[in-house]
């Protein structure tokens, strides 16, 4: 696959990394060349100095023969002129970063496919429907949502007073006979651990398992985890990620008491006049006495998405302190989402890699129907199609030579879900989650071609 990437900033950057070490053949144009020799040198592909609304040098990008375009520089504008350039020069599919939702309303008179972007990518709506999983499922780190919501892949964290702590995964598999799970990682402190069924769960490791939803509070509470019912909940930061989360909330079926915090009267008054459930109040986050004033002793969940990295940390390192149950932090850089439990946040989440995940499954190759992707893992969970003439058909897994890497959590067949095990055999026609790390992305996806 030929890619092109316009933009070189940090999730253009990241895609370059992440599409590089995939060996892909890729192009990426920039308009400040210290960007562009320091890429140069970094990464195994292209990179070219050019402006994004110039024919000529679009031209030199090679949109032409482009299987994909991603736009992803800072300015909606200049993403969706030079989609509409590339898709007229022959560019086979375009993407690009629309931070406006106004552009790819329903109601707009234009629509972005009309002018050559097949996909819109928006960080602050993928951003805040992270943020939203991640309540809804408060016990939980990370989450996603799989096979039209049958299906969660959970990242959970074992407690030190935890049961099933210094206990092997068999043994606690074999506590829990009422339903299947598969547990596929296991973070240790920076590692990531592919497990198998003698391998034992300690405190304060970080366990994925994959369930189904049906089961996964019975899950949680195994773990050891108490049920908490979410009733109230307050909001750090009023911009469009902090609208975005308040605007999921609201429409809820849930009914939960929400309090906003802003320091920005206007945008204050905008959010308060939309809604008349929450509280949206006028003050700085970080002021503790405010925040003791407004009750955050009692809060169920703690969610600081203000603009600034350092705040959002601070105040939910504060919420913690002051007993909150769940806090969720915005932070700009990526490498800060593997050290955050480390400092005692529950859950940080990063828009430029939500961005990054959420376009990466466009360019996966294969039979692929979805792919996820949990903060703080350099791994992936695939939803791949099973053809009739595949080598591995009619073979329990335990017999299959996987490649490195590689685990299969699920099977999806008729329409009913299996979670896999050893004796588990695969059809023609089914559907497999599999569990890969990124940089084995490639055999992992030729072996099940």
């Amino acid at each position: 696959m030929k890619i092109s990437i316009i933009g070189a900033g940090e999730i253009g950057e990241h895609l370059a990394s992440l599409f590089s070490s995939e060996k892909r053949d890729v192009i990426l144009m920039d308009s400040d060349s210290d960007i562009v020799s320091r890429i140069s040198s970094s990464y195994d592909l292209m990179a070219i100095r050019g402006n994004a609304t110039s024919i000529s040098d679009l031209q030199n990008a090679q949109v032409a023969d482009a299987d994909l375009v991603i736009a992803v520089t800072n300015v909606d504008e200049v993403n969706m002129l030079a989609c509409m350039i590339s898709k007229r020069l022959g560019a086979k599919k375009t993407i690009a970063r629309i931070r406006n939702l106004e552009y790819s309303d329903k109601n707009s008179p234009v629509s972005p496919q009309e002018i050559g972007v097949d996909v819109v990518i928006s960080p602050e709506t993928s951003i805040a429907s992270d943020i939203f999983q991640l309540v809804k499922r408060a016990a939980a780190r990370d989450v996603a949502t799989l096979a039209e919501g049958r299906l969660q892949l959970l990242g959970l964290r074992i407690n030190p007073d935890s049961p099933i702590a210094n206990n092997t995964l068999v043994n606690f598999a074999n506590s829990v006979s009422d339903y299947d799970f598969r547990i596929v990682a296991i973070q240790r402190g920076v590692r990531t651990l592919i497990p198998n069924g003698e391998s034992k769960l300690m405190k304060n490791d970080n366990i994925f398992a994959l369930l189904e939803t049906r089961n996964v509070n019975d899950f949680i509470k195994r773990i050891g985890y108490k049920r908490n019912s979410i009733r109230n909940i307050m909001i750090a930061g009023g911009g469009i990620v902090g609208k975005n989360v308040l605007d999921l909330i609201m429409n809820d079926t849930e009914h939960w008491d929400v309090k906003l915090i802003d320091p920005d009267k206007v945008r204050c008054l905008e959010i308060a006049s939309k809604y008349k459930r929450p509280l949206v109040l006028h003050g700085s986050s970080n002021d503790p006495n405010l925040l003791a004033s407004e009750g955050i002793m009692d809060m169920d969940v703690f969610i600081s998405v203000t603009e600034d990295e350092e705040s959002n940390i601070v105040n939910c390192l504060l919420a913690k302190h002051l007993g909150v149950k769940k806090t969720i932090a915005l932070v700009s850089k990526p490498t800060y989402i593997p050290l955050s439990q480390t400092i005692g946040l529950d859950s940080a989440v990063n828009m430029k890699l939500s961005t990054a995940i959420k376009i990466h499954q466009y360019v996966l190759k294969g039979d692929i129907y979805s792919v996820s992707t949990l903060y703080g893992l350099s791994a992936e969970l695939l939803e791949l199609g099973v053809h009739e003439k595949s080598k591995f058909l009619g073979k329990p897994i335990r017999k299959l030579s996987l490649p490195k890497g590689c685990v299969i959590g699920a099977i999806i067949r008729n329409n009913e879900i299996e979670i896999a095990t050893g004796d588990s055999v695969i059809l023609a026609e089914d559907h497999l989650f599999v569990f890969s790390f990124s940089d084995d992305i490639d055999s992992v996806t030729e072996y099940f071609k």
